[in-house]
């Protein structure tokens, strides 16, 4: 089992392609072509880091539009 977690983590895309690859996926754009390329590419590791970024980000700007909301009210 720990010889295929390090396969998977040595594959070939760097941190900024992954996340790339996972904010056009998250628009919802991408080819199918190109999409099954880059499943075969992502390290999984760089995917749960982008994970873990993209939830501090939303939760971050979550925050900000209630204390914008919040302060027009007062």
């Amino acid at each position: 089992m720990s010889d295929d977690i390090k396969e998977l983590a040595q594959r070939k895309l760097n941190f900024f392609q992954t996340l790339k690859a996972i904010l056009w996926a998250f628009l919802g754009i991408r080819k199918g072509a190109s999409y099954q390329e880059d499943i075969s590419k992502l390290n999984p590791v760089h995917i749960i880091l982008a994970g873990i970024i993209g939830v501090l980000i939303f939760i971050f700007i979550l925050v900000m539009v209630a204390r914008w909301a919040i302060s027009g009210l007062a």
